[in-house]
């Protein structure tokens, strides 16, 4: 039996819970989970705002733990190394994108915390593709955000081959924005951060930006006009979002990691006319993950946690509600 913490019901509060997860797939591992991020993508999950979430629900797709037990096909790990699980626990490793090594974008694809049970709990399941190895030179207490938000503010670096002479800007320094700062940082990448928020301007360039702006100052964003090579949003708010358009350079573009929900109010000539790029992306594929977890390693990254017992899970996501978390909470069996 696997002892979890699960909710019964939308925006319901986590109790005690186990549950038989039966034989062990072919292609599978289990993992012993020695910590778990808590992430927002949780909470929409927990109160069911995309819709399909299913009952009993164990939240936890930020894993950090050791391998237990590993399926009969499964040569690519042995018991008690340890390891990262993210967003995905598998995918049908057969199709054109899986072939492609775009496995994150599989239509196929497994969610941790959709159709199964996450990594609240004391052992996690996944398929052995989905699980990664983490390398020595991150420290463990504190990977679990590395393999959601880390990779989601990694993943555009690489998907669009951004040049360590690139300008940068993200919007929003939170719980995935304090990391994109450090990325891109150490990317080589000259970093301003936008941040409405006056208690994280000095933080912001604590954490990398080399420079940061007022984004509730229209005067500052126009100055910053034609100035960036490529925006990152990390906010789920709507913005004025042609204003921010206005600060690309020429086949610039204004990328969204962050699920902001509402439509998108944008003009299309300044697209044109500057042959600018609205885009997002999700997580990375396991190559990405692996790729980050190894110039995190190289370049000392870090996410900036909280921590918390997973028996207090009920308090760690009441804070995550509030906006008082800084910037990640992590969930440990210490």
């Amino acid at each position: 039996m696997i002892k979890a913490y699960a909710a019964m019901e939308p925006g319901g509060e986590l109790q005690a819970f186990e549950y038989d997860p039966g034989p062990l797939a072919q292609d599978d591992v289990e993992i012993d989970v020695e910590s778990c991020g808590i992430c927002h993508s949780d909470i929409s999950m927990l109160d069911n705002d995309w819709g399909f979430t299913q009952y009993p629900f164990v939240p936890g797709h930020e894993v950090v733990g050791t391998i237990a037990a590993v399926g009969d096909n499964v040569t690519s790990f042995s018991v008690g190394q340890r390891v990262g699980l993210g967003w995905h626990s598998g995918y049908c490793n057969s199709c054109h994108t899986c072939h492609s090594g775009d496995h994150n974008l599989c239509d196929a694809a497994q969610p941790t915390i959709a159709g199964r049970h996450g990594g609240f709990a004391d052992k996690v399941r996944a398929q052995a593709a989905a699980v990664v190895l983490l390398p020595e030179g991150v420290n463990p207490d504190s990977a679990g955000p590395l393999f959601c938000g880390g990779v989601t503010v990694f993943n555009p670096l690489v998907q669009f081959d951004i040049k360590p002479t690139a300008k940068v800007a993200v919007i929003g320094i939170g719980g995935l924005g304090h990391m994109a700062l450090q990325f891109l940082n150490a990317w080589g990448c000259e970093v301003t951060a936008f941040t409405s928020s006056e208690s994280k301007k000095a933080e912001a360039l604590t954490l990398g930006a080399h420079s940061v702006l007022d984004s509730r100052d229209p005067e500052a964003l126009a100055a910053a006009a034609g100035s960036f090579d490529l925006i990152l949003s990390t906010v789920n708010v709507k913005l004025e979002w042609n204003a921010y358009i206005a600060t690309l350079r020429a086949k610039g573009r204004l990328h969204f990691v962050g699920a902001t929900l509402e439509p998108l109010d944008i003009s299309v000539f300044p697209l044109i006319g500057g042959q600018r790029s609205i885009s997002g992306s999700p997580v990375g594929s396991p190559a990405v993950i692996k790729t980050m977890l190894d110039f995190a390693a190289l370049h000392k990254i870090e996410p900036v946690t909280e921590y918390f017992a997973f028996d207090k899970v009920n308090e760690a996501l009441q804070r995550l509600r509030e906006g008082d978390a800084k910037y990640r909470i992590v969930l440990t069996d210490k």
